[in-house]
């Protein structure tokens, strides 16, 4: 006994001879790597159903499967990354957005790889996740083509020789491979063809062979004001997805290099360490950067482990909170400006709804923190289901949560004439055409995080209608999920599998109440059933909502019910605009028949669970008289209150 103290003794003047760790000294040093909590799952493994489906379908049939027809200039005409690629004597170009004349016009270069890239990796994601074999052969015929654009040293991309890599200024090299890439990404985990994935790889070798890490500067620009030059930083989607491929640290550690110089130029983005560290800072700069950086900084991080990262991490999403809605949507009309949000005087771009929700399940497949995805959850049936028109093909590239007016400025502000984009259109050209492309990325994006793995463990992540088949250990398991959630709160998994494995459950942050057909316990936001399974089994959930009044930042009241956001349908006046080359595509805009902004009154709420139709009394602020109102998911509206003062 007597030798066994001194030995512990003796160790502990060892370990205090070692003495604290090396300080970290900077926010870029590489402690240690990470490895993600949970595996994102191929495309093809994961099927909507039900609801999820019929929308991915409508978008297929809509704006999705044909915007190639509705803006044929933009797609088809331009073949920007093959023999239009753009050189020093390329000077305009169309983009079918209206703008004044101006050097600062140099910025819509790039633009149609955006378009272009982004519209068709929702489009395949889409056509995979259908299985639409007409969409797919002539997308099979777009991977044959792109590829036969690749140069010899790896090069793929939109610019030629003289002005590839040789910027100081705004430029979209790196933003128009990460826009593409993601999509063959996508291609090649439907098909499995090994010639998508050397391609990629080579692309992106040629990226680091040209800006080396520590020896060059990518987010160099003489200006600080740059689009594509700051979208750029989001090649780190691929660098990652490549990372968890192949293995290579290459891969992540560059994300490490990226964020580091992105950090250390002179930019007016948000998501510069320096900025984020800052708590008396707000967030600024264009919301689409500032939301999708979210998922760059922590790349950053997972490459080096440095706790100083993760510090500006948790900041980050700290200034996010204070530009949310109730709807879960973050605000940037275009620009967030350092406003904070507000129901009715900030609005949010599609393009960030899909950025932001991508960012928050990229942070709950790194973290494993379920309420990354409640957010995205939040962000994808409410704010995302209300700003698509609910019976056309068309969408709204700016929203608000409470929406008065859609006429072209912000609830009726009419003092710029060029404003559109509080409008629907199955384009929104005369703004730009990202939107609609994202407004088919997201549901997507979705699906594929809908289901996560983590050795022996199966994880119901993001809930809906959905099927699941994916080898774990030795077996392969199938899990059916039927469901009409959120419009509905049962749940019914059938389960196939022949093995002991863990099922774990995300528990929605709203849930209080449930019942469960089978043993389970709850830990860190999951229910957890662990057990050796045989051959089929039911297994029912059912969630128990509530009508719940809840208060945005402003302390403005707003109702809930189970995972719906909900909102009152205000009348509305429709005026067609512009018609398209396919018949039955026009743009649409919508002004009351009435506007009343009720204020809230502290009543009962009636419920109909089975309609999702609700009732309340409000006070009408011009009679001083309570008001029976209607309240509906926000999916259903198109002008709406949903905050009450």
């Amino acid at each position: 006994m007597k030798f066994i103290l001194m030995m512990v003794f003796a160790s502990g003047i060892v370990m205090n001879c070692q003495g604290p760790p090396p300080a970290i000294n900077s926010p870029f040093e590489k402690v240690k790597a990470l490895s993600e909590e949970y595996t994102i799952l191929p495309i093809p493994s994961i099927k909507p159903e039900w609801w999820l489906r019929e929308q991915i379908q409508k978008n297929l049939d809509g704006f999705t499967g044909r915007l190639d027809t509705l803006v044929p200039a933009l797609i088809l005409e331009d073949q920007i990354y093959g023999r239009n690629r753009l050189t020093k004597k390329v000077k305009n170009k169309n983009v079918g957005a209206l703008g004044n004349e101006g050097d600062w016009q140099i910025q819509f270069l790039w633009w149609n790889s955006e378009t272009q890239s982004n519209w068709r990796d929702g489009y395949l994601r889409s056509a995979i996740l259908t299985n639409e074999e007409y969409h797919l052969r002539k997308l099979s015929q777009y991977i044959r083509y792109i590829l036969s654009t690749q140069d010899k040293d790896g090069y793929l991309g939109i610019y030629d020789d003289d002005i590839r890599y040789k910027f100081d200024n705004e430029n979209g090299e790196l933003w128009a491979k990460a826009s593409l890439l993601r999509g063959l990404l996508a291609w090649y985990e439907y098909t499995g063809d090994k010639n998508v994935l050397i391609a990629i790889e080579r692309a992106v070798q040629n990226v680091m062979n040209n800006y080396p890490a520590t020896a060059s500067h990518p987010f160099y620009s003489k200006q600080p004001n740059v689009g594509g030059t700051s979208h750029g930083l989001v090649i780190t989607d691929v660098l990652e997805s490549l990372y968890r491929i192949t293995k290579k640290d290459i891969y992540r550690d560059y994300c490490l290099f990226l964020y580091k110089d992105f950090s250390e130029q002179t930019l007016n983005e948000d998501a510069q360490y320096l900025k984020l560290i800052n708590d008396t800072l707000p967030l600024k700069g264009h919301s689409v950067h500032t939301y999708e950086h979210l998922r760059s900084i922590a790349a950053a991080y997972m490459a080096s482990g440095n706790p100083l990262l993760k510090k500006a991490i948790d900041s980050f999403l700290k200034k996010i909170n204070k530009e949310t809605t109730a709807s879960g949507a973050a605000v940037g009309d275009e620009w967030i400006r350092g406003i904070r949000a507000d129901a009715t005087q900030r609005g949010y771009e599609y393009c960030s709804l899909q950025e932001l929700m991508h960012s928050y399940l990229s942070l709950m497949v790194k973290f494993g923190d379920q309420s990354m995805a409640d957010q995205a959850e939040k962000i994808f049936f409410n704010a995302a289901q209300g700003a698509r028109h609910p019976e056309k093909s068309c969408i709204a590239y700016l929203k608000s949560d409470n929406s008065y007016a859609m006429t072209g400025g912000l609830n009726g502000d009419d003092h710029d004439k060029k404003q559109t984009r509080y409008s629907y259109s199955p384009v929104h050209q005369e703004a730009a055409v990202c939107c609609v492309p994202n407004a088919g990325r997201i549901a997507p994006y979705y699906v594929q995080h809908m289901w996560l793995k983590n050795n022996r463990t199966i994880v119901a992540a993001l809930l809906g209608p959905s099927t699941v088949t994916t080898p774990i250990g030795n077996d392969t398991i199938t899990i059916k999920e039927e469901t009409n959630y959120p419009f509905g709160n049962l749940i019914r998994f059938e389960v196939t599998a022949n093995s002991k494995l863990a099922f774990k459950i995300r528990k929605p942050d709203w849930v209080s109440k449930f019942l469960l057909t089978e043993n389970y316990r709850e830990e860190n936001g999951f229910i957890i059933i662990e057990k050796k399974w045989s051959g089929t089994q039911i297994i029912e959930l059912k969630f128990n909502p509530e009508v719940v009044v809840r208060e945005d930042i402003n302390h403005e009241k707003y109702f809930t019910y189970g995972a719906l956001v909900l909102a009152h349908p205000i009348e509305a006046l429709e005026e067609r605009g512009k018609s398209f080359p396919i018949a039955g595509f026009y743009n649409y805009k919508y002004s009351p028949k009435e506007k009343t902004e009720y204020l809230f009154a502290n009543e009962k709420v009636l419920t109909d669970p089975v309609q999702l139709k609700f009732k309340t009394l409000v006070i009408n602020p011009r009679t001083k008289q309570k008001d029976t109102i209607e309240l509906v998911p926000m999916k259903e509206t198109i002008l709406r209150q949903i905050t009450f003062k």
